[in-house]
């Protein structure tokens, strides 16, 4: 299926997140629908509702009758099929409430810490690679390894297995929304290998996510390997692409704004904060939403099927919900951003994607405490429900 598409007319009455000039800059397009047209709309994809507003988000996010999670990722195939269910994410109340449940303690603030050093250890090594280098890419040598390294390492799979999951990120992400056959043969392929690493485990045992998830039961019963093969493939799609996201756009920030930079070098005890304020100014993340039932949000009609956006990037720059939204303010100390989304689905894993920015900035910071972006328009990003710089060519002034 050709990937060709017709470049966006008008953002309120045409929207698309693929379009290439949304994708090297929606900024000015969250301030125009801010302005303008809180509720986007599209005849694209069979028809899509652009949600951009931070009430209105939160509306819908937490409105789990009238906008089904049973499809979250808007795509060309149509909101009746059902798709693979992937649970917890695609699920609805209260059916969700068990497989999240399941998932809650490997990720809690306690366990979570237990990853520190393994994410140090891995940074270390990407940061040991720049060691005389004058260059270097800070989102395809540094970002991109992190959250993908470590999901290897939570699988109890080879380093290297790293890059055929973010191929597969990739696939299902970027391409797999506007071709269906590519989607279906990525997912069966990354289903088959989830059932490989069970039917290991189950034989060898081992100390992992697989492992756990051995041990866990789901509505008072063992876990299918079904069940956890699936559990395992939203956790690897979720992981990777969001936090090599949320990484890239701090480095690259870092590394357009001096000042920022060398602020942080001076008080490291800011990182947390700052961390907050870029998951906020460049969350990554849109999710989708299937409306169960003709109804409206702020007066716009959305019909039953049509897909709903909730543009978590969008809210997140809304002067209705944040002072000087626009302003990336690394110290700014009321900040109830929605980069982890809102409701019942908020994100699982949250508490691990901020250690990992934490460290990876911290880290960096203290090994190459002077950079500086060579070229703005080099920079290019993903595409699609996830967006963040893969490319960020810098110089190490060191």
């Amino acid at each position: 299926m050709s990937t060709e598409r017709e470049p966006v007319s008008d953002w309120a009455t045409d929207f698309d997140h693929f379009d290439p000039a949304f994708v090297a800059d929606p900024y000015p397009v969250y301030a125009e629908l801010h302005d303008r047209c809180p509720v986007a709309h599209s005849d694209r994809y069979g028809g899509m509702k652009v949600l951009t507003s931070f009430d209105d988000i939160s509306e819908a996010a937490h409105d789990t009758e009238r906008f089904s999670s049973r499809r979250i990722v808007v795509s060309e195939t149509p909101t009746h099929r059902r798709g693979a269910i992937l649970p917890p994410i695609n699920l609805d109340p209260p059916h969700h409430a068990d497989p999240r449940r399941v998932m809650l303690p490997f990720f809690n603030p306690t366990n979570t810490l237990k990853w520190e050093q393994t994410i140090r250890d891995l940074c270390s090594q990407r940061l040991d690679a720049f060691a005389g280098q004058d260059t270097c890419d800070l989102a395809a040598d540094y970002a991109k390894h992190i959250p993908g390294d470590l999901t290897a390492v939570m699988f109890g799979v080879p380093p290297s297995e790293a890059d055929l999951f973010r191929e597969w990120v990739h696939l299902v992400i970027e391409v797999g929304p506007t071709d269906p056959d590519v989607e279906r043969d990525v997912t069966a392929k990354m289903l088959a290998y989830m059932h490989g690493l069970i039917a290991d485990r189950r034989q060898n045992g081992g100390d992992d996510l697989v492992t756990y998830l051995l041990d866990q039961e789901l509505d008072g019963a063992p876990m299918s390997d079904d069940d956890m093969a699936k559990m395992l493939f939203l956790l690897l799609i979720a992981g990777i692409d969001t936090t090599w996201s949320g990484i890239g756009s701090s480095c690259l920030h870092l590394a357009s704004h001096p000042e920022d930079r060398r602020r942080l070098v001076d008080e490291p005890d800011l990182i947390p904060t700052a961390t907050e304020e870029f998951l906020r100014a460049y969350s990554p993340v849109f999710v989708a939403r299937v409306a169960t039932t003709d109804t409206e949000i702020s007066g716009c009609p959305v019909n039953e099927g049509d897909w709903v956006m909730l543009g978590y990037p969008a809210a997140n720059r809304d002067g209705e919900a944040f002072d000087d939204p626009d302003q990336v303010l690394i110290d700014r100390q009321q900040n109830r951003h929605a980069a982890f989304g809102l409701g019942v689905h908020r994100c699982l894993g949250s508490n691990l994607a901020r250690l990992e920015m934490n460290i990876a900035i911290e880290m960096l910071l203290d090994r190459y405490p002077d950079f500086e972006l060579i070229n703005p328009d080099t920079v290019t990003y993903s595409s699609g429900n996830v967006r963040g710089p893969r490319v960020v060519p810098v110089r190490l002034n060191n």
